[in-house]
């Protein structure tokens, strides 16, 4: 089967492209920037723009199924780019893989899609989502770009939604790595001496990837499934990488109000470093901390993530030699 994947050679894009090349997938790898050596089996490396209609009618041209996972990942209050992108960039590709006549697309969205503040400690597809204009803006383009896809949906496309909570694990081949996987390095290398309290939905990238296979296979046309691990707080977890690392982990929590206090002196000093790091929007997310309940993924796809301490291990491991890991480690199972 013919599949297009925007986004591939990202963090997410990587793993779903190991998986979709174990099926036996023929794989059109769409990137602003392609690989200058690729040596995939049945992998076609195309440059694209989500934002150019021209470019993705002519990458998405005779896939089956779109896997759209472009978007700009910010911390920041407002950002011009990922608005744009997160929200025109899902409707030029929906539009796109309309009007190629793709089978199916798949939209990785995120769990910002959903209102963390106002949940009452719970999400599920059925929650508020991020329309109240004091969110961050990635929390908002995020739930900005499924409207758009719905509108599309309503001309004729078969799409479905995927959000998933905080994506960590191996393999992460960028540079950097991922904000999660940069403090998890330095906790498996003993250097995080204290961790703001709070904590995440940590799901696998791995079983993310497998994820969104499934809700290929298995998904309702418009419906939403949240790919979803376990909740772990960050000074568990990152005594967990800590110790499969040989290294001690955080001997304290700091009260997250105490850093929410400082949020407007550390803000700006954030600015001037060109990072969204020390931000309203980081210090909310660990805050808030909802439960996600991904039933609905377990029932309906047959979604099944693996246990946290498994993919710290890997991770760690990972850290350890990429390139070893990278060779003999799966990258993920659909029958797990």
């Amino acid at each position: 089967m013919k599949v297009a994947v925007t986004g591939a050679a990202g963090y997410l894009g990587t793993n779903l492209l190991r998986l979709l090349i174990d099926r036996g997938d023929e794989v059109v790898a769409i990137d602003r920037a392609v690989p200058q050596r690729s040596t995939e089996p049945n992998v076609t490396w195309v440059s694209g723009d989500v934002l150019d209609p021209a470019s993705m009618r002519a990458a998405l041209s005779g896939a089956e199924v779109v896997y759209h996972l472009v978007a700009v990942i910010t911390l920041a209050d407002r950002n011009d780019l990922a608005w744009k992108v997160n929200t025109e960039g899902v409707r030029v590709v929906a539009e796109a893989a309309l009007e190629v006549g793709a089978r199916r697309m798949v939209h990785a969205s995120s769990i910002h899609a959903f209102d963390q503040y106002t949940c009452g400690g719970r999400i599920d597809e059925t929650s508020a989502r991020s329309v109240a204009p004091a969110l961050p803006v990635y929390d908002r383009s995020k739930w900005a770009g499924e409207v758009a896809l719905r509108a599309v949906v309503d001309k004729g496309l078969d799409a479905v939604l995927c959000n998933p909570t905080g994506v960590f694990g191996p393999a992460d081949l960028g540079t950097p790595l991922s904000r999660i996987n940069r403090t998890l390095r330095d906790a498996a290398q003993g250097r995080i001496p204290a961790m703001i309290g709070g904590g995440f939905d940590l799901v696998d990238v791995r079983d993310v990837a497998a994820g969104l296979i499934l809700a290929a296979d298995n998904g309702r046309t418009g419906e939403n499934y949240l790919l979803g691990g376990s909740m772990i707080s960050m000074l568990d977890l990152c005594r967990l990488v800590a110790r499969h690392g040989g290294k001690k982990g955080p001997k304290f929590t700091i009260s997250p109000k105490l850093v929410g206090g400082l949020i407007p002196v550390l803000a700006p000093i954030g600015k001037l470093l060109r990072t969204d790091v020390i931000s309203r929007a980081a210090l909310g997310a660990l805050v808030s901390a909802p439960v996600v309940d991904h039933a609905k993924a377990e029932r309906e796809l047959g979604y099944q993530p693996r246990p946290t301490d498994e993919t710290v291990r890997d991770l760690v491991e990972f850290f350890a030699d990429p390139e070893l890991f990278t060779r003999r480690a799966p990258a993920g199972s659909l029958d797990r």
